[in-house]
């Protein structure tokens, strides 16, 4: 596949690329350089759920994979609490 630099040294990821990754604009990409390669991985956060637009969206792993949203935000609220608590 080839991408284009434009002016402002930027490049677009392809969609279908973008969505079997799961990425979204605001998602960070880690770059690394290893002579004449470059290496693009995204950075996961350990949370699966996080704010978009305003609105707390879970974001799985896996297509097909049941979700207990009020468990994990209870769980995702206690890690918080323990962590403001060190």
């Amino acid at each position: 596949m080839e991408l284009v630099i434009d002016k402002a040294g930027r490049i677009v990821i392809p969609k279908p690329i973008r969505d079997a990754l799961r990425l979204d604009a605001g998602d960070v990409i880690e770059l690394e350089q290893e002579g004449e390669t470059l290496h693009l991985r995204p950075r996961r956060s350990g949370s699966n759920i996080r704010k978009k637009q305003g609105i707390w969206v879970y974001r799985s792993n896996s297509k097909t994979a049941p979700v207990d949203i009020v468990a994990l935000i209870d769980q995702l609220r206690e890690e918080r609490i323990q962590e403001l608590m060190k």
